[in-house]
């Protein structure tokens, strides 16, 4: 008789799945016990991937989600936190990578696949700003402001002090709603002017102001918020 864990086959055959071009049909919590094998070789994994995403709702969540929340889950270690971290970051670098190939204006669902895999799942507001020389490439990638929840403060002259030492010529600011709505609120509308009127008076351009929600983005210069 095989006295084998019955788990061992399915974990073969859920690895041969993947890897014969499958990934596209299986759901969040397969790809789930494949990033759990990493950190449990032994153990059954589809219980654990179950109650992650019962817990946080999705895959993109799951590995997003703060060290101390999934050290809450039972079976949930170290090792596993260190797992989804890295295969987030690897996700964040891929997209990265991708954008900075062009000119951010010529490869811009580059550009918000980046944000989006960078930004949309934080639980506080982040402002990153794109700083672009003079053929719209980046010069830096940063993130000047970290606020509360659903506020993140912003000083205009700051940016454009920002965008003059490294001699930018344009930028982009990028800032999340962890709510998941990227709506601009008001506070959203009137820093946007604030900021366009500061880069403006050092002769640089904003080309965009862009929200970040989950599964979505809300471009300020093609919704007519920016002239």
């Amino acid at each position: 008789m095989d006295d084998k864990p019955h788990h061992l086959g399915h974990r073969q055959r859920l690895r041969d799945r993947f890897m014969n071009g499958g990934s596209d049909s299986m759901p969040d919590y397969e790809i789930l016990e494949l990033l759990l094998f990493q950190a449990h070789p032994r153990a059954d994994m589809k219980p654990l991937a179950k109650r992650l995403i019962n817990r946080f709702g999705s895959l993109a969540d799951v590995i997003s989600a703060p060290r101390d929340r999934l050290l809450e889950i039972k079976g949930v270690g170290e090792s596993t936190v260190t797992v989804f971290k890295i295969a987030r970051e690897t996700g964040i670098r891929l997209t990265k990578a991708k954008a900075l190939e062009k000119p951010i204006i010529s490869s811009w669902s580059a550009l918000i696949d980046y944000c989006s895999a960078s930004m949309a799942y934080q639980s506080i507001e982040q402002l990153r700003v794109l700083f672009l020389d003079k053929r719209n490439r980046i010069i830096a990638d940063e993130i000047l402001q970290e606020g509360s929840v659903d506020h993140t403060p912003v000083y205009p002259r700051q940016v454009a002090k920002r965008a003059l030492a490294l001699d930018a010529t344009a930028l982009i600011l990028v800032h999340n709603h962890p709510s998941g709505d990227p709506e601009p609120s008001k506070p959203d509308i009137e820093m946007t002017k604030l900021v366009v009127a500061a880069a403006k008076a050092c002769e640089i351009v904003v080309h965009d102001h862009v929200i970040i929600g989950r599964g979505s983005h809300f471009s300020m210069r093609s919704q007519g918020y920016m002239d």
